[in-house]
């Protein structure tokens, strides 16, 4: 699917298509729902295409996070770039450096969703990797105290994983696959 003829409206809707009816109703991030109900997380489009600009993309989103305490995160949507889950990586990876070169380590942490995710050593149909499958290319930009607060009161967070690839095998590889495709925006 080309996404460059999408609006940002379009690529949002699908972006939260996906939080509500797979992340949220399906328990895959037990924090999400409250965060989406309180109006905190905050849904930024990029159109660009070169690794700079999309680097740029996730520093000023960051600086955003520096200033406005009501975000609590952001998903950071690159609607046009790295369709290629390989290049995607290398650009996780480069994006992580530049968090600590930037001085952020200890403040964001990053999260990574794709529509092709495929967990190392993974069969690319394991429906487990929908737990990390999203409409589009997407980089989630969590503050690090946030993630030490929900942890901290949740009655067993080293099990969330677990359960998540449990639930995603049990629902199966077909089920996962409609709901990751009734995201998007049906074209007229």
């Amino acid at each position: 699917m080309t996404h460059k003829t999408l609006s940002d409206q379009a690529i949002n809707a699908a972006t939260q298509a996906w939080l509500k009816s797979v992340i949220i109703d399906y328990g895959i991030c037990p924090f999400a729902k409250r965060e989406l109900e309180r109006g905190s997380i905050h849904f930024s489009v990029n159109h660009d295409t070169t690794i700079e600009n999309c680097l740029l993309h996730l520093i000023l989103e960051c600086a955003r996070l520096d200033t406005d305490p009501d975000i609590e995160t952001t998903l950071l949507i690159y609607a046009d770039a790295f369709t290629e889950f390989d290049d995607y990586l290398d650009f996780v990876e480069i994006a992580e450096s530049l968090l600590i070169e930037q001085g952020y380590e200890g403040v964001y942490q990053l999260a990574s969703f794709h529509p092709e995710y495929c967990f190392q050593g993974s069969d690319p149909d394991d429906a487990a990797n929908y737990t990390n499958r999203s409409p589009y290319p997407m980089l989630h930009l969590l503050r690090e105290t946030s993630i030490d607060r929900a942890i901290a009161s949740h009655p067993d967070p080293e099990s969330i994983p677990h359960h998540n690839i449990e639930l995603t095998r049990k629902l199966g590889l077909v089920k996962m696959q409609a709901l990751l495709a009734a995201c998007y925006p049906v074209k007229p």
